[in-house]
């Protein structure tokens, strides 16, 4: 009873700061104005992020024990969308964007204490544990997981969506192994995320109401979806194992991470900066083949989740780390060839 009640306020603070920021957005400068790269149809207030942070901090406040590691995260989560929102405004540079990354990333390795050091038993039997230089990784994931979710957020939908089904993904496996961790706090995310999909996707939403998630939006998540694969891949001490192996953590964040890293990829080849925006995504190239961006969301997002049940699957069932990250790799460089012959067709359409 107690968890619903949370799950419901988490909702409705949602949408209830949706509400309240949809008439203050033009005149704080957080709306997005469409240009040469940006189709959309007037200003849109830049406010999803905020509602959902909004949304996440009010319940967990109320309703899940306050500790260290969860105080540590809405900290890192409040100057992070603080900081995508002065992103939003100001359009902020992306040396800029990287060093204020770099510095949330900091309170999760050594505030929180928190790492990535333990790479599971990928080549035999024997787990590779890198030590302390986990600490530079883990910093280095934080600003790599930010970007990737803040990248594939292109159309009406996408990252919301990749958010829900990676972090859905973590509570189920929290559920299924019976984690240590509270599966309250990724399903308050998940739950305070869907007020702003029905105001930036539905048909439904009245007219002149869409918002996008906006800068602050994107990069909280990217933060979370990393906070939370960290929390549960790594042992977090001599009693305790951790909720799902690191591999598996790849399989939850296929699709953003395999976007992220190879339109990067095809950027240097070229010797351009690995940041320049361009219509090299994928969901460009499924709207310059010709899918409805609605049908590109929905294609998209199914991949997505069945990466996600493979992972899930995999770790349930043991399946071997070394299978399982073979499989991975397979798939990232069927993934590269095909975005490869595609993107010069989205270059050309989009």
């Amino acid at each position: 009873m107690l968890e619903t009640l949370a799950l419901a306020v988490a909702f409705f603070c949602s949408i209830l700061s949706i509400k309240i920021l949809l008439p203050l957005a033009p005149h704080i400068g957080l709306i997005d104005l469409p240009n040469e790269r940006k189709k959309h149809d007037g200003a849109i207030p830049l406010i999803g992020g905020i509602s959902i942070f909004t949304g996440v901090l009010i319940a967990s406040t109320f309703f899940i024990e306050q500790s260290n590691i969860i105080n540590l995260y809405l900290i890192s989560s409040a100057l992070i969308v603080f900081i995508g929102t002065l992103d939003d405004i100001y359009d902020l540079s992306v040396g800029s964007r990287i060093l204020f990354q770099g510095i949330v990333a900091c309170i999760l390795v050594f505030g929180a204490g928190l790492f990535i050091h333990d790479f599971g038993a990928l080549f035999g039997s024997v787990n590779i544990n890198i030590g302390n230089y986990g600490m530079i990784f883990t910093v280095l994931a934080v600003i790599a997981a930010i970007n990737a979710f803040n990248m594939v957020d292109g159309i009406d939908g996408l990252a919301g969506s990749m958010s829900i089904i990676t972090i859905g993904s973590v509570a189920v496996l929290m559920a299924l192994n019976g984690s240590q961790h509270s599966v309250l706090l990724p399903m308050l995310i998940v739950v305070a995320t869907i007020p702003y999909l029905f105001y930036n996707v539905s048909t439904r939403n009245p007219r002149g109401k869409k918002i996008f998630m906006g800068d602050a939006g994107s990069m909280y998540m990217g933060l979370t979806v990393i906070w939370l694969l960290t929390l549960c891949s790594q042992p977090a001490g001599e009693e305790q194992s951790n909720t799902f192996r690191p591999v598996t953590a790849l399989w939850l964040i296929a699709v953003p991470l395999m976007d992220m890293f190879a339109i990067m990829y095809r950027r240097m080849r070229k010797g351009e900066s690995p940041f320049k925006a361009d219509n090299g995504h994928i969901h460009h190239v499924f709207i310059a083949n010709g899918f409805s961006k609605r049908q590109t969301l929905a294609i998209i997002s199914l991949i997505s989740i069945t990466f996600a049940v493979i992972g899930i699957l995999a770790d349930y069932f043991k399946t071997p780390e070394p299978l399982m990250l073979i499989a991975f790799i397979v798939c990232f460089v069927v993934y590269i060839n095909i975005m490869s012959r595609n993107c010069n067709i989205s270059k050309k359409s989009v």
